[in-house]
């Protein structure tokens, strides 16, 4: 462990966090009474803002609502994202499940220059695709409420995308047998948290005021677990490590992911 996290460790351990991940609960239903939830109408709202902000040029980048002065990037998707559209003809068509209002395809818009044709299309929920049709989306960027209507509108993509989105899923086991049972041939999960015990476990996740009021559950999921689901039909290509990191029972604890190909 670097100096720094040590301290900060330290610190923490001799003063009480306030925001963060907490708990070990029994069920999703259980921690979900003891919560705010993600779909607050401020928070689109904070979304919402901040986005259109990126859109028009007026900021480099946004996260969760919050504006940054430079991109942080996920050089794992950048690398995948180029290499598959370079696979398939300088075209690139994605499906990015749980992608809010377009946070990884404004992150990667100077990369996605290099392609003849980019279909991004942003699965999420209803209040979110509402606001996206009405004020985000263009002719590259698209919003849907299901992956089955995304497929019926603009057939099969090439990679399906799951950033940071796993963990706030209800039956994230459910959803990942259904997803990589669509043929889609490329399927990722980038900047996700897991275990590594063999245990799955039910958290809250509290967010900091600062950036909006909210409480909402939150799986880790057992990482060997999540990747056996994958391999029944996808053979992973490469895994990697994120930059971005959280403290976990005192511990820090990366974020990370997996790039698979259809078998």
């Amino acid at each position: 462990m670097k100096l720094e996290e040590a301290l900060i460790t330290f610190y923490r351990k001799m003063r009480p966090k306030k925001y963060g991940w907490f708990g070990n609960y029994a069920n999703w239903q259980e921690a979900l009474r003891q919560c705010s939830g993600y779909d607050a109408e401020e928070i689109l709202q904070r979304v919402k803002s901040a986005t259109l902000k990126v859109k028009n040029g007026e900021a480099v980048y946004e996260r969760d609502s919050v504006l940054f002065d430079h991109i942080e990037y996920s050089w794992p998707l950048v690398s995948a994202l180029l290499s598959i559209g370079m696979q398939n003809n300088k075209q690139l068509k994605v499906i990015d499940f749980g992608g809010s209002l377009g946070s990884s395809y404004f992150q990667n818009r100077q990369f996605l220059k290099e392609f003849d044709l980019v279909e991004w299309n942003v699965v999420e929920q209803q209040n979110y695709v509402e606001c996206g049709q009405q004020f985000i989306q263009d002719s590259e960027l698209k919003f849907f409420k299901t992956v089955e209507d995304c497929i019926a509108s603009k057939g099969l993509p090439h990679l399906l995308l799951l950033s940071c989105t796993l963990p706030y899923l209800e039956k994230p086991y459910e959803l990942l047998e259904n997803l990589t049972a669509k043929g889609i041939p490329y399927f990722m999960i980038d900047n996700t948290v897991f275990n590594n015990n063999g245990i799955d476990r039910i958290m809250i996740q509290k967010v900091n005021p600062a950036i909006y009021p909210a409480s909402y559950p939150c799986w880790i999921l057992d990482y060997k677990k999540v990747q056996s689901i994958v391999e029944k039909r996808y053979e992973i290509s490469f895994e990697h490590t994120n930059d971005n990191k959280i403290e976990l029972d005192g511990k820090f604890v990366n974020y990370k992911g997996f790039l698979a190909e259809l078998k």
